[in-house]
């Protein structure tokens, strides 16, 4: 018979290898602008429900709010923005994507995957926002 006892420390360090191996990402979605204020909460929480749901960490929430597009999309000029940061295995954004291309309130979305570099900087314009 196998003992399957694991120590404090051994799962602490078992859960910071996992953590470790987990990417930070930063996407960033624009919502129809013909959304109300409740609508628009609805859509970013089901979002944010997907990452947690496949056990993706978020990080950070930001709500640019209505701002005018470059270029008409769909016949609209403008569109509510929201920023997502968070931490997931590669095959969280596929299923993040998904979500994006099947819902039709969204109308552009764009992820990236951030470097160390990237993911410093982010946090310090978080620190930086909290300040503020």
């Amino acid at each position: 018979m196998i003992s399957l006892e694991v120590s404090q420390k051994e799962h602490y360090l078992f859960t910071q290898y996992i953590h470790n191996m987990m990417n930070q990402y930063e996407t960033v979605f624009i919502l129809t602008p013909v959304l109300s204020e409740v609508q628009m909460k609805e859509a970013v929480e089901k979002f944010k429900g997907i990452l947690t749901a496949n056990g993706a960490e978020v990080i950070n929430e930001e709500n640019w709010g209505l701002k005018k597009l470059a270029y008409a999309i769909d016949k609209k000029s403008t569109g509510f923005y929201q920023l997502v940061e968070f931490k997931a295995e590669p095959s969280v954004v596929d299923k993040l994507e998904v979500g994006f291309r099947r819902d039709e309130r969204v109308i552009r979305f764009l992820t990236v995957k951030l470097d160390k570099f990237a993911a410093e900087y982010a946090a310090k314009r978080r620190s930086n926002k909290k300040e503020d």
